[in-house]
């Protein structure tokens, strides 16, 4: 496998902070917790951050290489911005303790945290983290790592379908990252170790959006 100095630089990156996260995980489980990868500290806030970059990336590819490219290419690239966008104000609360703002009686009543976000939401005694931010994305990214780069490179239905809505298809290091990262994260000791793992999953999708397999379809035409 080849990497450009980008994915060198952000595989590097997950290195320290796998790294890191290790050895404070097993000698300071406290200081990971209530600092590290407390909310608004380091790792969420390197989460927010990612995610922001992925849906800007999105956002500059709409609005610079869009002419001549097809509506569902534009629908495809627009809906990856919203998605990450809506990621990096979720991870973050939309700000709300950033700017000091008070959570309305809705979310103080309703939210598991009570803050101003839909992923920590109570709905019939469940969270919607649980059901739809943990278990469906766990099968949809399962779908996306694993099983459409194989259709991508075996089926020309689906390569056609797949390019047709721009969406980015995983290089198979990418994919082997997220697996390598899912180990590692199940290692790490303290409760709040899963803001690591989201915090990976914002640095490789901004490689897997900067650098797909079919990177191609993010030409100038």
């Amino acid at each position: 496998m080849i990497f450009n100095k980008t994915e060198k630089l952000g595989y590097a990156f997950l290195a320290i902070i796998f790294i890191l996260s290790l050895y404070l995980g097993f000698t300071n489980p406290e200081y990971f917790d209530n600092t590290f990868a407390a909310e608004d500290k380091t790792v969420e806030s390197g989460t927010a951050i990612m995610l922001l970059c992925v849906s800007l990336l999105c956002f500059f590819r709409l609005f610079t290489i869009s002419k001549g490219k097809s509506l569902t290419w534009k629908i495809g690239v627009f809906l990856f911005a919203l998605l990450f966008f809506f990621g990096a104000g979720e991870e973050i609360s939309w700000g709300q303790r950033i700017f000091g703002i008070e959570s309305g009686d809705y979310f103080l009543q309703n939210n598991a945290q009570k803050e101003t976000n839909l992923h920590n939401l109570v709905v019939g005694g469940k969270k919607i983290n649980k059901i739809i931010f943990s278990q469906l994305l766990m099968v949809a990214m399962v779908v996306y790592l694993l099983v459409l780069p194989v259709l991508y490179r075996k089926k020309d239905w689906a390569k056609n379908l797949v390019d047709k809505f721009a969406v980015p298809v995983v290089k198979w290091h990418q994919t082997i990252a997220f697996i390598a990262s899912t180990i590692i994260v199940a290692i790490i000791p303290p409760s709040r170790k899963w803001e690591v793992y989201e915090l990976a999953f914002g640095v490789i999708f901004f490689l897997i959006f900067l650098y797909p397999l079919n990177d191609y379809i993010f030409k100038k035409k």
